[in-house]
């Protein structure tokens, strides 16, 4: 059974396994904290896959746990806020994906994971723009987010960022998150599309993992509970840690 669940995905059965098992832990982060998916996955399976296949794939496995946590998302997010930072990061992508598409593998790679291990670093420092107004704060970030989808698909940590640096409740920042990747997306698609970096090989590849995915979400989401609420920045700030320290480990060897 396995075999040829591989054999259809075009992967070899060890690494379809890393893979399956990379997902529910990143559906798991997902669920609880309302991003990670993508740079879970890029600082994780980056070295059997490049960014370029990775990239629709994550885009599959985010829209399937978007779908499953959308109600959540749109009743307690600040969607003035999430509208902004999706018109921004539809700029953004493009010019992300233009990146990518075209330099080598390698560099591709490296790029990734250098992202993640600076995002995590600013993240962990608390260093996120502080003078910047409700209009042009999320608009730029929305960017800045959309270059970083179109990099390596770790948009979501940059907004992650941004919403962190505030003051509202947990609640809220966890739903602003998700449906900034739920509404964004949309627009992704476009470009992916555009720049023919969606191919069957990758829905494919997303089709067999998204079980997992599913899985990581529903058992992240029901985790994240009013009582744990006040403990939501320091596991994101944990998780950001742990992909700084995996992304720094793989550009070592």
């Amino acid at each position: 059974m396995l075999t040829s669940i591989a054999a259809f995905a075009e992967l070899p059965v060890f690494d379809l396994v890393l893979c399956m098992a990379a997902v529910f832990v990143a559906g798991l982060v997902r669920g609880f904290a309302g991003f990670g998916l993508s740079a879970i996955l890029m600082a994780s399976i980056v070295l059997i896959l490049p960014p370029i296949q990775l990239i629709p794939i994550c885009y599959v496995l985010e829209s399937a746990a978007s779908l499953a946590m959308f109600r959540g998302g749109i009743r307690d997010a600040d969607m003035r806020i999430v509208w902004l930072l999706v018109v921004g990061s539809a700029i953004g992508v493009p010019l992300g994906l233009w990146a990518t598409t075209t330099v080598p593998v390698d560099v591709s790679r490296k790029v990734a994971l250098v992202l993640i291990l600076v995002l995590t670093i600013l993240q962990f420092f608390k260093i996120a723009p502080k003078n910047l107004g409700r209009t042009s704060g999320p608009a730029v970030t929305g960017v800045v987010a959309g270059i970083a989808t179109g990099l390596a698909s770790v948009g979501g940590m940059v907004v992650a960022l941004y919403v962190l640096a505030s003051d509202v409740p947990a609640r809220v920042m966890r739903a602003s998150l998700v449906m900034y990747l739920f509404t964004g997306m949309f627009t992704s698609a476009i470009f992916l599309y555009l720049y023919d970096v969606m191919t069957m090989e990758a829905l494919k590849r997303g089709a067999v993992l998204a079980p997992a995915v599913l899985a990581g979400v529903f058992l992240g989401s029901f985790l994240f509970r009013p009582s744990l609420a006040p403990y939501y920045k320091a596991v994101c700030l944990a998780l950001l840690g742990t992909l700084s320290l995996s992304g720094l480990a793989r550009l070592a060897f």
